[in-house]
């Protein structure tokens, strides 16, 4: 089973548009670079994000902003508008009925889902875009000031 990147893709176009605003040309192209995927996909996730009124774009200019302020876009507003299924974790539902395991696994499983998911989601929603970049700025700063100690 192939685990969605999606989330963090539109994450790392969120903080790579605040970063790069008036510094590169944030095309659909340069932001692939960045995350390693096709333009394609790029394009298709900042659809999802205007649609969730997270991204301002113009059809044809590579001038997108974003739409709020980063510390009014929690992660949690980020997974809502692009994870098709709001479930965190997926319980096999075609388990042996008659064994003590798979007649009872979803059941049990099902109240342990629903307390961790409440957990990321609460920690997602206390988690701004803003903390993202400023982690993102110090962790650079951080390798250039290492790099610049061994030159």
């Amino acid at each position: 089973m192939k685990i969605s990147t999606r989330f963090s893709d539109s994450i790392h176009i969120l903080a790579f548009i605040n970063i790069y605003h008036g510094k590169v040309p944030l095309t659909s192209n340069n932001i692939a670079s960045s995350i390693g995927t096709s333009p394609v996909v790029v394009r298709r996730l900042m659809s999802q994000l205007r649609k969730a009124g997270l991204l301002n774009t113009v059809h044809g200019a590579a001038e997108p902003s974003l739409a709020k302020d980063p510390t009014a876009i929690s992660l949690y507003d980020v997974f809502l508008a692009v994870e098709d299924d709001p479930h965190l974790f997926t319980i096999d539902r075609k388990t042996n009925p008659e064994c003590i395991v798979g007649g009872n696994i979803q059941e049990t499983l099902t109240e342990a889902y629903h307390q961790a998911e409440v957990a990321a989601e609460a920690k997602l929603a206390r988690t701004s875009l803003q903390d993202i970049i400023d982690t993102i700025l110090v962790k650079q700063a951080q390798k250039e000031a290492k790099q610049r100690k061994e030159d």
